[in-house]
């Protein structure tokens, strides 16, 4: 398994609402909304510039974006306060009283692209992930 910090932080949050995560990103430090962006299937992606312990961090979320019960939260900066998806999947599930899923080991050729950790209620699960 890769130990190294992960250049970016990618998780997906088991039906919550988008006022929830929010709420939930700015325990995190300041954010605001640069803009919003609708697809013609329903889905959302909402943009933010998330400002972390002095860092500017780039934070897309995108609703719907695996089946419609998944919300994916992408940190596109190896500046936040977690080393792996997983760090930062443990405290959103917490924080939310949600499940989060988020990629095993990160994005390195070889890796089992449906290997994910499931995490809920304290517990953590290696699952292969193949549908939404």
């Amino acid at each position: 398994m890769n130990n190294q910090r992960h250049p970016d932080i990618e998780i997906y949050i088991k039906t919550r609402p988008l006022a929830g995560i929010e709420n939930w990103l700015s325990t995190l430090g300041e954010a605001c909304v640069s803009s919003v962006s609708s697809e013609p299937s329903g889905n959302k992606t909402h943009e933010y510039t998330l400002t972390i312990d002095g860092e500017s961090i780039p934070v897309f979320v995108h609703e719907k974006a695996a089946g419609k019960a998944w919300t994916s939260v992408w940190f596109q900066s190896d500046k936040t306060p977690w080393e792996k998806d997983l760090d930062c999947a443990r405290v959103a599930s917490l924080a939310l009283q949600a499940q989060v899923r988020c990629i095993a080991t990160g994005w390195t050729t070889g890796d089992d692209p449906d290997e994910w950790w499931k995490v809920e209620d304290k517990v953590e699960e290696l699952i292969t992930w193949t549908s939404a």
